[in-house]
């Protein structure tokens, strides 16, 4: 099981409620894989630093995770597939970015 972190924006013109539906059919597709969900972070509605199909702004997620590699070939094939996915990027965390990852979640909970 190798350790992911996965960034994806969605369309801004989708409801709450279509967000909300979107990321739990991503998050329901990885944990049906045997993925292990570590941590998930709504970034909320950004302004994108251009234009993404003339759109100014999305709804940014975070997944991170544990799963076998031979899964993410086939979850990203489903981002491709969603008109609602704008841009994603998933990214295999070594050991240091691992680390700094918790460091991140840490400080998100003291903050709080």
């Amino acid at each position: 099981m190798n350790h992911y972190e996965t960034v994806f924006i969605l369309n801004p013109v989708l409801s709450d409620v279509q967000v909300k539906e979107t990321v739990q059919k991503f998050e329901d597709y990885l944990v049906s894989k045997g993925a292990e969900m570590l941590h998930k972070e709504d970034w909320g509605l950004k302004k994108l630093a251009y234009t993404i199909q003339k759109k100014k702004s999305g709804f940014y997620h975070l997944f991170e995770y544990k799963v076998a590699g031979e899964v993410i070939a086939p979850f990203e094939l489903e981002f491709r597939r969603d008109d609602s996915v704008m841009r994603y990027l998933t990214v295999k965390l070594d050991k240091h970015a691992a680390a700094w990852a918790e460091k991140r979640k840490s400080n998100l909970k003291s903050a709080k």
